[in-house]
Parts: structure tokens; C-alpha cells; sequence
């Protein structure tokens, strides 16, 4: 298959064409099965055990077309998280779970008789313990920033000040990432549905590949990983059914 190009068709069929040990990092913002019916396609594919057997054959392939130091994010919310960490234990083995990462997201809605869900859940996996990590820092709060790398120094008039190592006084990246969900006013908008921002996509592709590695999403919808990809200098390969998310994703790419 050729690489930095869109497949319009079935993603299992696609990665059934795929070579063994090929993509350094797939990430795939999937069908959550919620029932509903967006613009640009429906989110649904039956009870929870038919979406898992749905699932199956393509998380076993992803796993095939994984390399050993690769990565993979799926990215989802409460309908499937639970049955799809189960599936992803049996396929990756559960000693190659990294990490549940939680994104939270402002979301101005109201509820009579339940805590208003701001979240989605990014499960995140290997194939074995020599994966590629590129550390990934975030700033301290106001009012934490005390507790960056510091030294005490003396002044020219004596008295004891506190340095810091570096101005940034950062930290090292947790699982639970706020970055702000795509309103209608985005300037990245696309019309698209479900379109995620490039900012999550960003951390992700810094944190796990490389200049020169190839980067999959078969589920692209809007085209954002590719975007991101392509920005950051990776190769990527693109999948989806719809005709019109194919399109979005050119266009973008082109731009």
C-alpha cells in the first residue's frame, strides 16, 4: 500500500493488505456505538457484544500491522471503554496496557438528574516493552509552580534567593488532558461532526513516533491525525467509508 495517501473503502479490508510489523503508531477515534445518527454517518452497530465481535478482527489486525516499538490509541467513550480494555487485554496482553487517559473538555450543558459527562477515554497500548516514548511536558498551576527544579543562591546583598533550573518550571505530562473541545467558531472547524482539535492529536504523535514514521488512523474521519501528521514531518496513512470524510481529509491536506 502506498503511504501519505486517503483509502476509500472498509478498514479491514485495508489493513488485511497491510504488511506485518509496518506502522509505527495507529491512532483511531472510533465508532462509540451511542445510536446516534451524525450528518456525515451513524453511530451504531448494535448491542455492546455485536460492536465487540464488530471489533475484533480489527483490533487483531492493528495488533498484526503494529511494530514492536509502536503504539496504539483508541480513542472512545463509556458506551465501549470497558469492553474494548477487555478486548485489548486479550489481543495486546494486559501487561502491555500504558495508560487510560482521560480527556477533559468544558461542555456547557445541563442535566436534571445526572453529573454532565466532559469526557471521553483514550486507551493506549504497546506491543512490547521497547515502545517509543518521547517525553512530553505540561506547566505547573500558579500556584504550584514552587514545586519546579530550584536552587538557593546568595545575592550581592547576602540574603538567600530561591532559582529556578529552568523558566519554563514544567512537569512531566499526566493522563488526564484539558484541552478544549472544537466549538462551532474554531477556526480548525471543517462541518464535520465529532471533528477532534489538532491540539490532542499534537500530543499524541510528539509523544509516540518519530520524524519519518508512518502514522495510521483507519477510522479518519476529518482528517485531523493525517493533518497533524503531515505537519510534524510523519508519514500517514488514511482510511475511512465515507466518501465525504475522504474528501474533507484531501482537502485539508492539500491546504
Amino acid at each position: 500500500m502506498e503511504v501519505n495517501k486517503l483509502y476509500c473503502m472498509d478498514n479491514l479490508e485495508l489493513m488485511k493488505q497491510l504488511s506485518s510489523d509496518s506502522i509505527d503508531l495507529i491512532y483511531c477515534d472510533i465508532l462509540y456505538n451511542t445510536g446516534r445518527k451524525f450528518k456525515d454517518y451513524v453511530d451504531r452497530l448494535g448491542t455492546q457484544k455485536q460492536a465487540i465481535e464488530w471489533y475484533k478482527p480489527r483490533i487483531e489486525e492493528m495488533y498484526r500491522v503494529l511494530k514492536n516499538t509502536g503504539l496504539i490509541y483508541i480513542h472512545c467513550d463509556w458506551h465501549l471503554v470497558h469492553y474494548l480494555k477487555v478486548l485489548m487485554d486479550e489481543v495486546f496482553g494486559i501487561d502491555n496496557f500504558r495508560n487510560e487517559i482521560i480527556w477533559y473538555y468544558d461542555r456547557w450543558t445541563n442535566s436534571s438528574k445526572d453529573f454532565t459527562r466532559c469526557h471521553d477515554t483514550i486507551l493506549r497500548y504497546s506491543k512490547t516493552d521497547k515502545y517509543t516514548y518521547n517525553k512530553q511536558f505540561e506547566p505547573f498551576s500558579e500556584k504550584s509552580q514552587h514545586k519546579g527544579s530550584r536552587f538557593s543562591k546568595h545575592n550581592e546583598d547576602g540574603k538567600l534567593e530561591q532559582h529556578y533550573i529552568s523558566n519554563k518550571r514544567e512537569k512531566a505530562m499526566k493522563d488526564v488532558w484539558n484541552v478544549s473541545i472544537l466549538n462551532s467558531q474554531a477556526k480548525e472547524r471543517v462541518g464535520y461532526d465529532t471533528q477532534k482539535p489538532k491540539e490532542l492529536l499534537r500530543r499524541i504523535i510528539e509523544s509516540s513516533s518519530n520524524e519519518g514514521d508512518l502514522v495510521a488512523d483507519f477510522f479518519c474521519g476529518s482528517g485531523t491525525t493525517l493533518v497533524v501528521a503531515k505537519e510534524l514531518n510523519r508519514k500517514y496513512i488514511g482510511c475511512d467509508i465515507s466518501e465525504r470524510a475522504i474528501e474533507i481529509s484531501n482537502s485539508r491536506l492539500i491546504k
